[in-house]
């Protein structure tokens, strides 16, 4: 066995660890979230959930609140709690006038799928975290029919998750708008 300061450096090897150290020296920085923002956000959802709309805008719309818990739970876990994604889903609940807590527990639910997988999913890219946070947004809509067949509702067709796909659609440019918004904007005094 060669002794490991008598080996020949392997020029591939070096090509490598330099631009891994390159991609890191050119990697964003960003404003840390604050709760004013990650507050707004939340609410801008709420709002976009309560938009009156009629037929099949209505059932395309993606679950807005859903999406604003998704993005801050996977690019800055810890600064929402479980409690706020359950009061935001109570709040849902009552905006429309459903069953008080389907929503709750879905948001609950899926708050924890993005929790668990997160460190996962910062890995991709935004476009390829799509296909998993549609799944996300899929098991979430299964836990609100499962909680409204429970209390004696219908059961939905299939056109009820089309807001998963236009959910999973949207992802990526939401989720770029708000990385966006973090942005420090540039020092016109710096050098």
């Amino acid at each position: 066995m060669i002794p490991m300061r008598c080996q020949q450096l392997d020029p591939e090897r070096i090509k490598e660890n330099n631009s891994i150290k390159e991609n890191y020296l050119k990697q964003d920085m960003y404003v840390p979230a604050g709760n004013w923002f990650i507050a707004t956000s939340l609410i801008i959802g709420l709002i976009l959930n309560f938009l009156p709309l009629q037929g099949d805008l209505l059932i395309s719309r993606p679950d807005f609140v859903a999406l604003a818990i998704t993005y801050w739970n996977v690019n800055h876990p810890y600064k929402l709690g479980m409690s706020m994604a359950f009061g935001m889903g109570l709040m849902v609940d009552v905006g429309n006038a459903g069953i008080l807590g389907q929503h709750a527990l879905a948001y609950c639910v899926i708050f924890y799928l993005t929790l668990i997988f997160g460190r996962r999913l910062r890995l991709f890219s935004l476009l390829k975290q799509a296909p998993q946070i549609g799944f996300f947004l899929l098991i979430m809509q299964i836990v609100i029919i499962l909680i409204a067949l429970s209390n004696g509702s219908a059961l939905p067709g299939w056109g009820y998750f089309l807001a998963t796909v236009t959910g999973t659609l949207l992802w990526a440019p939401a989720s770029f708008l708000m990385t966006l918004l973090l942005k420090p904007k540039p020092d016109s005094n710096a050098l």
